[in-house]
């Protein structure tokens, strides 16, 4: 609406003979935003480059992409990146928030070090025609770091067991793992598994997934980033675009709770300190 009663001013002031204090009073807007020219440059590289990156990442608003542009060699302040991410209409939308207990909680210790602590949990998912598969998320509590993502119609306690037998081949077995109350995490191969290993493991209570946060956390990003960006035709398809995006979060998206780095720049920036501690 400014800006069609701004182009009408100069006609309301060569036909009718209003001076410019008077027009724009007329037309309802200050005379001082009409005299003002902008200066900002149109930033036209920019603004595209903008608007691929937020079109890849759906759900990054423009803290994440000023570190990824920054990856890139482009030197752009975030103040700046704000304003082109508003003005081409890329603010992510924010869903509505839950009602919250009202009281104190203990803060959950944070580990000093990679492999020291574990947090797994399930997701649930379906295909185009409905048929429902499961994801197993395990991320390592330090670095945040995905360390698999178990996709499958069905999965039980034999099968949990060997996928952390796989992982701990590569990395070694966890001081203590956390999760939640399942049936698959419960049962007696989970148990044999525990005691076999010497791997300490915690439960949370019941209806409380707030103790184990960070996979929660984790588990609401796939969801926005991942699984309801795409549909799935079928399992292999969903394993597929899954570990791509697992490699991406380990790799690339940068985490603002990690100072902007990626979980895999944070696990070596900690392996190069205690390197480093140690010659010292």
């Amino acid at each position: 609406m400014i800006f069609r009663a701004s182009a009408r001013l100069p006609k309301m002031c060569s036909f009718k003979g209003y001076n410019r204090r008077r027009a724009c009073t007329l037309a309802g807007i200050d005379p001082r935003l009409y005299r003002r020219t902008s200066k900002r440059p149109v930033d036209i590289a920019l603004r595209t480059r903008v608007k691929q990156l937020a079109s890849e990442r759906r759900r990054f608003g423009y803290r994440r992409l000023h570190i990824l542009l920054k990856r890139e060699g482009g030197e752009v302040n975030w103040k700046k990146l704000y304003l082109l991410h508003r003005e081409e209409g890329l603010t992510v939308r924010k869903w509505g928030g839950r009602k919250r207990a009202v009281g104190t909680r203990a803060l959950m210790a944070i580990p000093q070090g990679p492999n020291q602590r574990w947090s797994l949990d399930f997701m649930l998912d379906a295909h185009e025609d409905g048929r429902r598969y499961r994801v197993l998320n395990v991320i390592d509590d330090f670095s945040q770091e995905c360390l698999a993502a178990v996709v499958d119609t069905s999965i039980d306690g034999a099968h949990v067991a060997r996928e952390l037998d796989r992982i701990a081949e590569l990395r070694g077995y966890p001081c203590l793992v956390v999760s939640d109350n399942g049936a698959e995490l419960t049962s007696n191969v989970m148990l044999k598994w525990q005691e076999d290993r010497k791997v300490d493991w915690h439960y949370i209570a019941p209806g409380k997934p707030m103790q184990n946060g960070l996979v929660e956390s984790f588990n609401a990003r796939m969801s926005e980033e991942c699984l309801n960006e795409h549909l799935f035709p079928s399992l292999r398809h969903a394993r597929h675009m899954i570990a791509a995006r697992r490699a991406g979060y380990n790799h690339q998206r940068p985490h603002s709770s990690l100072d902007g780095l990626t979980p895999w720049e944070y696990h070596q920036r900690s392996r190069e300190d205690q390197n480093l501690n140690r010659a010292n």
